[in-house]
C-alpha cells in the first residue's frame, strides 16, 4: 500500500501562496492610492480654478483704470497735412486747422576744406567748443550771415561743451561732436567743388529758441573755422534758419517749437507733416470712442462668464449619469463664485453719477447664472450719461473744487463723501536778491555762482557778456543752473525771474513743500547778481479731510491713518484757505472685484486654504503608506518564515513516507 500527500512537501508553491496572501494584505494600500489620486485630481481642479480667477482679475484690473472709459478718437480730414491722436483728457469737438509753417532746426556749415583728413589745428593741446542755444532776433540776413542781430539764450537749455584735439581733422571734429551727445549733430558734406568738404552742424531740436551759438577756446585755426555768434563773428554760415511751427486753430494763430504739438487742443497730439495751401483749413474731429467703452464692458462680462463656467464645470452634478464633478459641493470653489456674484449684485456706494447698478447700463444676470449685455440699453446709457459709466467700474474721486485734484487712494480708503479744508497752501523755496544785478559778466571776475537747491549743491560758470536786459541775464542764470549735472541728475530745476519794479533776481525751486529750498550761495558772482540774497523755504500744504488733520507733503494732502479717508491723496493746486468743498470717493465694480480676487488668491484665501488642506491630506496618505509598507514587509517576512518551516516539515514527512513505502514493499505478501 502506497502513502502519498499530493501537492505538499517540497512541491509547495510557497511564493505563489505568499503573493496571493500579500495581495489581500495590500488592499488598504490600493485604497490609499485611489484616495491620493482623487486628491491629486482636486489639486489640478483648484489649479484650473486659480488660473481662471487670475485671468478674471487681469481683465477687471484693466477696467479699474479711468482711462479705459475716457478714450477719445481724433480724426484728421487730410492725413497728408497732419495726423492726430487723442488721450483720455480730450474733449469732444471739431476744429479747423491750417498749417502755416513747419518747425525747422537751425543748420550752419563751415567754410570749404580741401580734405576731411588733414589736420586743421596748428599745435598740441586741446580746444573747447561751447555750444549755446537761443533765439536770433532783429537785424538782416544776407548769404547766410546776420548783420545787427541779437542772440537771447534759451533759459531751458544749458551750455554744452565738446573737447577736440588741436590737430583735429574735419572728421575728428565731426566724431567728437556726435560722441558728446549734446543735442547737435555733425556731418560732412561733399559739394563736388575744388574744396569740397564742409562740416554741417544741426540742432537736434526744432524751433526758433534752439538756434546755435558756438564759442571756441583754444587753437586759432579751429576758432576760425567754427566760432559762430549770430550777434557777432560768424565763421560758419547759416543754411537753414531755426523756425517755430505755426498753425491756425479756428483762426487763432499758435506758434510752437516742434511739429509734434500736444498742448493746443486739449488732450490731442497733432503731428504736422506739411504746409497747408494758403488759407485752406483741414478739419479735426474729436469724439468719444464709444466702441472702446463697449468693448471693455463686453470683455468684463466675458471674463465673468468664463470664471463662472470654470466653477460650474468643476462643481456640477450630472443627474443623468449620476456623476459628480471633481469639486462637487466643495465649499472653497463655491465660495469664489458666490462672493463674486454678491459683489456684482451690490450697489456701488457713494457714486456721484446716474448709474450705481450694472443693470442700469444693460448688464444683468440670466437664469443660468451668466451675465449678458443688452446692447441697445448700453448704447442708450452711453448716449445719455457717458461720463458716469467710468464710476461703475473704477475707483473714482471727485472734488467739488476745481483747484483740488484727486490723485489716488489705497485699500484702506473707504467710499464716502468727505469735507476738505485748507489751512495753508504749499509754497516753493526761493532766494531773492537785495539789489538789481550787474548786467556785465566778466570771465574770472563775476562769472562763478554756487547754490544749493533742495539740498543739492551745484556750481556754474556764466557766459561772459554784457547782457542786453535783466531778463536775458536771468535766462542765462536759469539755463546754467538747470544744466548743472548735480541738479539735473537729482531731477531738480529752478526758475529765475526778474522782480517788477526793482529788477532783483529771484531764484525759485520748481519743487513745492518743506524740502524746497534755495540756499548756500558761493562764488564770485554773488554780489553782482544778488547782493545779499534772502532765502525763504517752501512749506507743505496743510488742512483736514473728513474733519481730521491730513498729512501734507508738497501740494498733496493725504487722509489720516485710522480714519475712513486713510490713504486718500488730493493735490491742492491753488485757491484760498478755508473750506474747499467736498471730495466724493467711490469704488466701482472692477476695482472691488480686483481687490476681492486679491483676497481669494491670497495665502489665507479659500483657494489656498483648500489647496493647503488637500496637500496635508496627501502628506498624511504618504505617511500612512510608509507605515503600511513597513507592516506589510513584516507580514511578508513572517509568512515566508512560516511557509518555509511548513515546507521543511512537509519535506521531512515526504521522506519518511518514501522510506516506509520502500520498507513495506519488501515485506512478503500475506494472503488470507
Amino acid at each position: 500500500m502506497a502513502i502519498s500527500v499530493a501537492g505538499v512537501g517540497s512541491g509547495l508553491d510557497v511564493n505563489g501562496i505568499i503573493t496571493q496572501l500579500m495581495g489581500l494584505e495590500r488592499q488598504p494600500l490600493l485604497q490609499l492610492d485611489r484616495k491620493e489620486a482623487e486628491f491629486q485630481a482636486q489639486l489640478s481642479a483648484f489649479g484650473a480654478l486659480k488660473g481662471s480667477l487670475s485671468s478674471f482679475q487681469t481683465t477687471v484690473r484693466g477696467l479699474s483704470s479711468l482711462s479705459k472709459f475716457q478714450t477719445h478718437k481724433a480724426t484728421s480730414a487730410d492725413t497728408t497735412i497732419y495726423t492726430a491722436n487723442a488721450s483720455s483728457s480730450a474733449v469732444a469737438g471739431s476744429y479747423a486747422i491750417e498749417v502755416v509753417k513747419l518747425a525747422q532746426a537751425h543748420k550752419i556749415n563751415t567754410a570749404a576744406q580741401t580734405s576731411q583728413t588733414t589736420a586743421i589745428g596748428s599745435g598740441g593741446g586741446t580746444t573747447t567748443l561751447t555750444f549755446d542755444f537761443g533765439t536770433i532776433s532783429g537785424g538782416t540776413l544776407s548769404n547766410g550771415v546776420y548783420t545787427g542781430a541779437s542772440f537771447t539764450l534759451n533759459s531751458n537749455k544749458s551750455s554744452k561743451t565738446v573737447t577736440v584735439n588741436n590737430t583735429s581733422t574735419l572728421q575728428g571734429i565731426r566724431d567728437a561732436v556726435n560722441a558728446a551727445n549734446i543735442g547737435v549733430t555733425a556731418a560732412i558734406i561733399n559739394d563736388g567743388g575744388a574744396t569740397p568738404y564742409r562740416l554741417v552742424l544741426t540742432s537736434n531740436d526744432t524751433g526758433a529758441a534752439n538756434s546755435l551759438r558756438i564759442a571756441v577756446s583754444g587753437d586759432a585755426a579751429i576758432s576760425g573755422l567754427l566760432a559762430y555768434n549770430p550777434a557777432g563773428t560768424q565763421n560758419p554760415t547759416q543754411l537753414v534758419a531755426a523756425q517755430d511751427a505755426q498753425i491756425k486753430v479756428d483762426g487763432l494763430t499758435v506758434n510752437k517749437s516742434s511739429n509734434t504739438i500736444t498742448d493746443v487742443v486739449q488732450g490731442v497730439t497733432l503731428n504736422l507733416l506739411k504746409q497747408s495751401a494758403s488759407g485752406v483749413t483741414t478739419s479735426l474731429s474729436v469724439a468719444r470712442d464709444t466702441d472702446a467703452v463697449k468693448s471693455s464692458i463686453n470683455a468684463f462680462v466675458k471674463a465673468y462668464n468664463d470664471l463662472n463656467k470654470t466653477v460650474q464645470d468643476l462643481t456640477a452634478y450630472n443627474a443623468a449619469t449620476k456623476q459628480g464633478s471633481i469639486l462637487q459641493g466643495d465649499s472653497g470653489a463655491l465660495a469664489v463664485i458666490r462672493q463674486v456674484r454678491t459683489t456684482l449684485n451690490n450697489t456701488v456706494k457713494f457714486i456721484n453719477g446716474n448709474y450705481s447698478l450694472l443693470s442700469q447700463i444693460g448688464v444683468s444676470f440670466q437664469k443660468d447664472g451668466t451675465l449678458s449685455v443688452d446692447a441697445a440699453k448700453l448704447q442708450a446709457a452711453i448716449d445719455a450719461n457717458f461720463n458716469d459709466i467710468a464710476g461703475l467700474f473704477a475707483a473714482l474721486g471727485k472734488p467739488t473744487d476745481n483747484q483740488i485734484t484727486y490723485v489716488s487712494a489705497t485699500d484702506k480708503t473707504a467710499p464716502g463723501n468727505y469735507t476738505v479744508t485748507v489751512s495753508q497752501l504749499a509754497t516753493q523755496g526761493n532766494a531773492k536778491g537785495s539789489v538789481a544785478p550787474n548786467l556785465t559778466i566778466t570771465a574770472g571776475g563775476n562769472d562763478s555762482l554756487g547754490v544749493t537747491v533742495d539740498g543739492v549743491a551745484a556750481t556754474v560758470t556764466l557766459a561772459p557778456a554784457t547782457y542786453g536786459s535783466y531778463a536775458a541775464l536771468a535766462a542765462e542764470v536759469q539755463a546754467k543752473l538747470n544744466g548743472a549735472s548735480a541738479l539735473s541728475a537729482a531731477g531738480i530745476a529752478v526758475t529765475v525771474t526778474v522782480e517788477a519794479g526793482t529788477n532783483k533776481l529771484i531764484i525759485t525751486s520748481n519743487r513745492y513743500g518743506s524740502p524746497s529750498t534755495v540756499t548756500g550761495f558761493t562764488g564770485n558772482a554773488i554780489a553782482d547778481l544778488l547782493g545779499t540774497p534772502t532765502s525763504t523755504a517752501g512749506v507743505d500744504v496743510a488742512g483736514t479731510i473728513n474733519g481730521v488733520a491730513a498729512t501734507g507733503s508738497g501740494q498733496n494732502l493725504t487722509g489720516a491713518t485710522g480714519n475712513a479717508t486713510e490713504g486718500l491723496k488730493l493735490q491742492v493746486i491753488g485757491g484760498a484757505t478755508g473750506s474747499r468743498g467736498t471730495v466724493n470717493y467711490s469704488q466701482g465694480y472692477a476695482y472691488q472685484l480686483d481687490k476681492l480676487a486679491d483676497n481669494l488668491l491670497a495665502s489665507s484665501g479659500p483657494v489656498a486654504s483648500r489647496t493647503d488642506g488637500i496637500n496635508r491630506s496627501i502628506k498624511d496618505i504618504s505617511t500612512q503608506r510608509e507605515t503600511l509598507n513597513r507592516r506589510l514587509a513584516e507580514v511578508e517576512k513572517r509568512l515566508r518564515a512560516q511557509f518555509t518551516a511548513l515546507d521543511k516539515v512537509v519535506s521531512q514527512l515526504k521522506s519518511t513516507s518514501d522510506f516506509l513505502t520502500k520498507q513495506l514493499s519488501r515485506l512478503p505478501n500475506v494472503t488470507g
